[in-house]
């Protein structure tokens, strides 16, 4: 069943067809938020997202658009998160260094390097680490990342642009060569 369909169902009253898209998008959703923000605070944002989505879902008017919508809402979500913590300007946070060279092959290893690599992307500004998130690791197409965070597809190109360099020159900084 597509996700339009179950919008529509949803819209009309049915439970189960609601149930079905929270269980088919909580997990990317929840992914793309604690890929912007730490755990604890991913799963408080997480359910604001989700309380949002049920409020507003009888007033989406294109279902076929529903996905760049739950993204537009978990942007938001975020976006109003770190305003909120930036405007209590207490927190700043060091980022550790990365340990290991190339690729491992121990599982403690995988997650050292997995915890280093998002070490480094949360020390990349808010914007480039967005488009990072929408476009590498939750593959929505460049037209989706430029609805979800409403400004042009070229503009989304040139944050990934920026974002990929920012990337290598801080992999590179902490000693890991491409």
């Amino acid at each position: 069943m597509t996700d339009e369909l179950l919008v529509v169902r949803a819209q009309l009253g049915e439970r189960g067809a609601l149930a079905e898209l929270l269980a088919r998008w909580r997990m990317p959703v929840w992914t793309y938020v604690r890929r912007m923000l730490d755990a604890d605070r991913a799963d408080d944002v997480s359910q604001e997202i989700w309380l949002a989505v049920v409020r507003g879902l009888p007033r989406l008017r294109e279902p076929g658009r529903f996905v760049p919508w739950l993204f537009t809402i978990a942007r938001r979500s975020v976006t109003d998160r770190l305003r909120d913590e930036y405007a209590q300007a207490e927190e700043t946070s060091a980022f550790g260094d990365i340990a290991g060279e190339g690729i491992a092959e121990d599982p403690a290893e995988v997650m050292v390097e997995r915890a280093a690599l998002v070490s480094v992307l949360s020390a990349l500004p808010v914007l480039e680490r967005e488009i990072l998130v929408l476009f590498y690791l939750e593959d929505l197409p460049v037209e989706v990342c430029a609805h979800v965070c409403q400004v042009p597809a070229g503009t989304v190109k040139s944050r990934l642009n920026r974002a990929r360099r920012l990337l290598r020159e801080s992999l590179e900084e902490k000693g890991h060569t491409s």
